[in-house]
């Protein structure tokens, strides 16, 4: 098990292994693009090779690549849900250029539709974003934290849109759990024991190869609280043992952690990666 976190993709995408390797990340999360909407930055062959460059001198093992923000393949506006998956896909094909790993998104909201005719939409959605692709990220879903009408908070939920696939998508298809998430959406992971039934739960009804990366985030809400609020690694709800017996999880040791931890008066992201590795030990 690797750590790392989400890092800034400031002076150019060839910056970013850089910029992870200063706060001690063995690998690390970016954006190719600004997450608030406009053209993603041109990938030119120079790019591609400095950035290749970059992730050996800086001993980056993997690279991972987080859609924009305003994804939502649930839109009942076809601008925003056919814009959703034209994004996608070219931050797929983008991420196969780089030798990045994974791409992972949200899947948006159900606001405009009722829930099971947004899941249905959700799933022809990636559909969409998959057809014809041949390249080498996977798309992961990432799980939400279940407020309002988001879609993925629940593991059924993202279970039914993964089966709905035919089965050539499904083996491009997987899961990004993010632990805040998850625990604001009622699986606790506050104890060895708790942490033991949640990856039985997920296992179970999505299964575990179906499991490619963890979002570490620490939560500074309640449990079931459906309420997104990360939190320094030990300082939130779910606390230093839950990440511990994660860490140790016999099951999760060859998947990846990656922080998205905020920076205030309680900490960074260099800090959360030290108790991360703390609690990992030699």
């Amino acid at each position: 098990m690797l750590f790392g976190a989400h890092v800034s993709m400031a002076g150019g995408l060839d910056k970013a292994p850089l910029n992870a390797q200063v706060i001690g990340c063995e690998c690390f999360q970016m954006f190719s693009r600004s997450p608030r909407g406009g053209q993603p930055p041109r990938l030119a062959q120079a790019v591609i090779k400095s950035f290749q460059s970059a992730m050996k001198q800086n001993q980056q093992a993997e690279a991972y690549i987080h859609a924009p923000y305003y994804i939502n393949l649930a839109s009942a506006n076809n601008r925003i849900r056919f814009g959703s998956i034209k994004v996608i896909r070219e931050e797929l094909d983008r991420a196969t250029s780089l030798g990045v790993k994974y791409v992972m998104t949200h899947l948006g909201s159900a606001n405009d539709l009722p829930r099971d005719q947004a899941i249905n939409q959700v799933i022809l959605g990636i559909k969409k974003v998959l057809d014809g692709y041949q390249g080498s990220a996977w798309f992961l879903i990432e799980n939400s934290a279940g407020s309002g009408n988001i879609i993925g908070n629940r593991f059924e939920e993202i279970a039914q849109i993964i089966k709905g696939l035919p089965r050539a998508l499904q083996n491009k298809t997987a899961v990004c759990l993010d632990t805040c998430h998850a625990f604001a959406s009622g699986y606790d992971l506050r104890s060895k024991q708790l942490v033991n039934q949640t990856i039985k739960e997920f296992a179970q009804v999505i299964g575990l190869p179906k499991l490619k990366l963890i979002h570490a985030n620490d939560s500074k809400t309640d449990l079931g609280s459906k309420v997104d609020r990360h939190e320094h690694i030990g300082l939130g709800k779910i606390g230093l043992e839950g990440f511990k017996a994660l860490i140790h999880h016999p099951k999760l040791q060859k998947i990846n952690m990656i922080l998205e931890t905020p920076v205030d008066d309680q900490g960074d992201q260099p800090g959360d990666l030290k108790v991360l590795k703390k609690l990992r030990g030699k």
